[in-house]
């Protein structure tokens, strides 16, 4: 049969990948376009229920303990899969069920995430918007009979498409759909769908009127290239990976306690909220929702702005969502992590007397890198967000906190492909919840004798130099 038509090996190539592209740009195009209509819905939504919170007589927050106990029994009656921050499912899905999703999970996963956020809880839109995306690929995947490679693409679209309709980033919004997957890989193959997903997402949401928000922060006023920033900058991505660090320790911590609270689920929920109502009363309302304000507080260029911001900011936003989070609340994690990548940038600037702004607008792509191992997607978020100048500098901070995180994410369905240093043995290809680390003595060893060989040195040069004042 081989060759049967006598046409060349090359034209053969040429014309089935041509019919391939065309293939998935259509699908992807058509599902981005869906998906964009449906998030827009879901984000137009909620910000009316958000701009409702006056309407009522009393706090808004107070209804925090009836909304997480309504939360958690919706969630648990009608679609189970859509608890949590939602991206953590959507993964699991893509690993272990070759992308099924319920689509149950689209009208379940809006209408807790919108109580959720309304009565204040502090969780973000981003995760709920991609697995509604992912859902709605997953149904009209399996409506069409898709193989379930082809499935699975699909599904990896609806998260892009769900997250660049989300963030107003499309590129970095698509690479991220496929980033957060695998630790230290990227599927080449779902590249061209996913990113073709994600602006048509990107474009049908901005069409139907959704306003996105884009930063300057006065780069060449403000600061020029030194080895003084640039020393900053490296400090900067350590701290920024030790505060990644933090945030998922909190958040896992904080959800095994809760879990081995022997109550009954409705009536924990509701503790939880009363836990919040409680601490709000204490600590404020500025760590509630989504804080949009305080995180553009702490990028706006405006001194009083960014002076306004808590030191300890950072570390309030991480308790009052893993709280809510821990105890059954619907919504992301991604849009805290902005929170707090933001205002943990704004208290370092102040620490190393550099300019707030730019030390803001690196922790909220250097967090993001660190607590979800998505390092390019971040890269290309802060162009995107804030500009090819400030990229450069960002760069450099998102790797060190990449690296500093270690092998840990706020994603523990994600597979990891790579390991973050020599001195460390992993098993690659085990999602990151099940893997084990150990530490080969080569590391410190090698970090022992430069030790040793520098005392030596200093020793040397210390004798010569007696040496030479008594002559």
């Amino acid at each position: 049969m081989k060759n049967d038509l006598n046409i060349p090996k090359h034209l053969a190539e040429q014309t089935i990948l041509f019919a391939s592209i065309s293939k998935w740009i259509i699908l992807s195009s058509l599902i981005g376009a869906l998906i964009g209509a449906v998030v827009s819905l879901f984000l137009k939504l909620l910000e009316y229920c958000e701009n409702s919170r006056e309407l009522l007589p009393f706090n808004y927050y107070y209804t925090l303990p009836f909304a997480l106990a309504i939360t958690v029994f919706i969630v648990k009656k009608f679609a189970p899969s859509a608890q949590g921050h939602g991206t953590e499912k959507v993964i699991e899905a893509v690993h272990k069920n070759s992308g099924k999703i319920n689509i149950s999970v689209v009208p379940t996963k809006l209408f807790a995430t919108v109580l959720t956020i309304f009565a204040g809880g502090s969780v973000g839109k981003e995760g709920p918007g991609a697995q509604i995306g992912a859902s709605l690929a997953s149904f009209i995947a399996m409506k069409l009979n898709f193989s379930n490679r082809d499935r699975k693409k699909i599904v990896i679209c609806g998260i892009s498409a769900g997250f660049a309709s989300v963030f107003g980033t499309p590129l970095a919004g698509a690479i991220f759909g496929v980033e957060i997957l695998i630790v230290g890989a990227l599927m080449y193959d779902i590249l061209l769908p996913s990113i073709v997903a994600g602006f048509s997402a990107f474009l049908v949401a901005k069409m139907l009127g959704i306003n996105y928000t884009y930063f300057y922060i006065a780069f060449y006023s403000s600061f020029d290239f030194n080895y003084v920033l640039l020393s900053k900058i490296i400090l900067g991505g350590i701290f920024f990976g030790l505060v990644a660090d933090f945030i998922i320790t909190t958040l896992s911590t904080l959800h095994k306690y809760v879990d081995k609270i022997k109550i009954n689920y409705i009536l924990k929920a509701f503790f939880g909220g009363m836990l919040l109502v409680i601490l709000t009363l204490i600590i404020g309302e500025d760590y509630l929702g989504l804080g949009f304000h305080t995180i553009k507080d702490s990028l706006s260029y405006n001194i009083e702005a960014y002076e306004n911001v808590p030191w300890y900011a950072f570390i309030m936003k991480t308790i009052f969502t893993s709280i809510t989070l821990a105890f059954g609340g619907s919504g992301g994690v991604i849009t805290p992590i902005f929170y707090v990548g933001a205002t943990s940038g704004n208290f370092f600037g102040y620490l190393v007397d550099g300019y707030i702004p730019l030390f803001a607008a690196l922790g909220f792509v250097s967090v993001l890198a660190g607590t979800t191992s998505a390092p390019i997607a971040a890269m290309i978020m802060a162009v995107e967000l804030f500009g090819m100048d400030v990229g450069h500098y960002a760069a450099i901070s998102i790797i060190i906190a990449f690296l500093m995180t270690g092998h840990r994410s706020v994603f523990p369905s994600q597979l990891l492909s790579m390991k973050k240093s020599e001195a460390i043995d992993i098993k690659l290809g085990q999602e990151i919840i099940n893997s084990q680390t150990s530490y080969t003595t080569r590391f410190f060893i090698n970090i022992q004798n430069i030790i040793n060989v520098l005392l030596k040195r200093s020793k040397k040069d210390t004798k010569e130099n007696t040496e030479d004042k008594k002559e």
